[in-house]
């Protein structure tokens, strides 16, 4: 008899594990009811394909989620791996809000190549036609697939797989929410195969230089978002308060106003100066250095969305608060 592969399964809440008060009721529910054993038990056709193995490690909707969270995932996804090489593969339940956030810093911080997959749904688990399901089951064939191996955090909804780095929520409610802007998705989880046409080149999991294994708190980024006249008072309010960076989530190509500029050339003056990275509100596109916005000790944040740029930025800050530094490693990862 062949043995199936072994499949860790962690669940964290969402609307996946959601319930509502009738089959219509798409969007007035109740997130983070069912564990995760319940939704294993809810798809007898995972059976099939892995022999899953259940652990609670919270349940809550995904804006509850935190970076000590994130933290306590990466360590206990590394011990599985390291402390059992018959496991194929993770998958972890989330809600959708924040998915993309939980992957890439995932996508950083594990520390083997082996897959590790996270998954949600649009639709809670009472649903007409949930999404859940078929998801799920779809999440842990691709942890279970060797072609899955060293291709970073995955994240697979709607029979596609996209890598952590790039994927993003792109809508509210649909089940094809989850995109990777212009650069695309990376394969298919069809009823035959997994099958992927690509992979990212940038650093991740067993490459990654970050170990958060001794870190106990995170710097403290925020995320500044720029607009048409927009107010200072948020940006001196975070010089005040001390912060360790500023992510800057600026029109364009991450330009700013004359009156922003002039703000941050009078902050270097201040005690402790936050790290300032520029990024861009767009969705596509690199944002590039410029000598003028470079002279200000803005860092570049390459294509990265502006929360995907905070937790690199998080991460770097526990090596470095170099600028040199932290544009290098905004360059490979």
């Amino acid at each position: 008899m062949v043995r199936l592969p072994i499949v860790y399964l962690l669940s964290t809440g969402g609307t996946i594990a959601g319930v509502a008060g009738s089959s219509t009721n798409l969007t007035d529910y109740q997130a983070s009811v069912l564990l995760g054993s319940e939704l294993i038990a809810a798809v007898p056709e995972i059976g099939r394909h892995a022999e899953v193995r259940c652990e609670q490690v919270v349940n809550v909707s995904s804006p509850n989620i935190t970076p000590s969270d994130w933290r306590t995932l990466a360590l206990r996804i590394d011990a599985l791996f390291t402390g059992d090489p018959a496991v194929a593969g993770v998958v972890i339940t989330h809600g959708t809000s924040t998915l993309e956030e939980t992957a890439y810093f995932l996508n950083l911080a594990v520390r083997h190549d082996r897959p590790v997959v996270l998954v949600g749904a649009q639709r809670p688990s009472t649903a007409l036609s949930a999404d859940g399901p078929l998801n799920l089951l779809n999440a842990i064939r691709t942890a279970a697939a060797p072609q899955a191996r060293g291709k970073g955090v995955l994240v697979v909804l709607n029979e596609e797989i996209n890598g952590a780095r790039d994927v993003t929520k792109s809508n509210t409610y649909r089940v094809e929410a989850f995109r990777s802007g212009e650069l695309g998705f990376l394969g298919y989880v069809d009823e035959d195969d997994v099958v992927f046409y690509k992979a990212s080149t940038r650093r991740h999991t067993a490459s990654s230089e970050f170990d958060v294994s001794a870190i106990e708190r995170f710097p403290r980024v925020e995320i500044l978002y720029s607009y048409a006249e927009a107010s200072l008072t948020p940006l001196r309010a975070l010089v005040e308060e001390e912060v360790d960076g500023i992510v800057l989530a600026a029109p364009g190509a991450g330009s700013l106003s004359d009156r922003e500029r002039e703000a941050i050339a009078s902050l270097a003056a201040t005690a402790k100066r936050p790290v300032l990275l520029r990024s861009t509100r767009t969705g596509n596109g690199r944002v590039l250095g410029r000598r003028n916005l470079d002279a200000l000790g803005l860092i570049p944040s390459d294509n990265l969305t502006p929360q995907k740029a905070r937790i690199l930025l998080m991460l770097a800050l526990t090596k470095s608060r170099d600028p040199a530094e932290i544009a290098r490693i905004f360059s490979e990862y």
